[in-house]
């Protein structure tokens, strides 16, 4: 019978040291892509989700302009299909499982709608892999960053929209300008978390092939039939990403609530 965890189990696993670098690299990319994908869909989904498009509007109004007595015409006048759509989106990504989310990307979208070249990237990365894994994390963190941002926005003083729109901006020119860099600024934090949240859940990756620090892993584990040091050393190597991540994040934060008390 074999050690649970033996200095040769460990000696083993670093042999592997250059599988494991590379499944570090994958992993940051993998993170950084997927915040950058989340964001831009997030202020998407914000924006969609706070907008006030009722194409039915007329529908609640009879020919003499008053209020119609039909509940269901006035229901169907407040019908906001934008908002609709975000909505119904934001909560399907939020309520089910990321693994199965992954599973349809690329089983599904590139595995039979979409064919993707396959090209090696840096030498090692599998191209029709490592984007499906980063459209299905960025799809889900968009989701939920799409809340993230909806509340900063709605943080900022209606005032300040009023005072835009009486100088003449447009909707879009005070959203860009005044409200969105506020908002922002306010909601950094919360953003940095995700990105540390999205470290972690890249591991989820190695399910479909991308060779990440789970897939050295479980090459490890194959190879060898050992599990408990790869997964100690992986998990290290989580924890030293993540830990000093959070506290920079922390420091940062602190400096910023300084600046908005003076």
């Amino acid at each position: 019978m074999t050690d649970f965890i033996s200095a040769e189990g460990f000696e083993k696993t670093f042999r592997y040291g250059k599988l494991i670098g590379q499944g570090l690299l994958v992993t940051i990319m993998l993170a950084l892509f997927t915040v950058a994908i989340g964001f831009v869909l997030g202020i998407i989904l914000a924006i969609m989700r706070m907008t006030d498009v009722r194409p039915f509007r007329a529908l609640a109004y009879g020919k003499d302009g008053r209020l119609r007595n039909s509940r269901v015409l006035v229901a169907i006048s407040k019908f906001n299909p934008i908002s609709f759509f975000a909505t119904a989106y934001v909560e399907i990504l939020r309520s089910t499982p990321v693994i199965v989310q992954i599973m349809i990307i690329y089983h599904g979208v590139f595995g039979q709608l979409i064919e993707l070249p396959r090209l090696t990237v840096f030498g090692f990365i599998q191209f029709n892999r490592f984007f499906p894994g980063v459209v299905a994390l960025g799809m889900n963190s968009g989701a939920y960053l799409c809340e993230i941002i909806r509340s900063g926005i709605q943080s900022i003083d209606l005032g300040q929209t009023e005072a835009s729109r009486s100088l003449g901006m447009t909707k879009g020119q005070t959203m860009s300008n005044i409200i969105l860099p506020q908002a922002i600024k306010n909601i950094l934090p919360a953003i940095a978390n995700e990105f540390v949240v999205i470290i972690k859940e890249s591991s989820i990756t190695y399910v479909i092939g991308v060779q990440d620090l789970m897939f050295a892993v479980e090459a490890i584990r194959g190879a060898n039939y050992i599990i408990m040091e790869p997964l100690l050393v992986a998990t290290a190597i989580y924890f030293c990403l993540c830990f000093p991540t959070s506290k920079l994040i922390a420091y940062f934060e602190r400096r910023m609530s300084r600046g908005d008390k003076r």
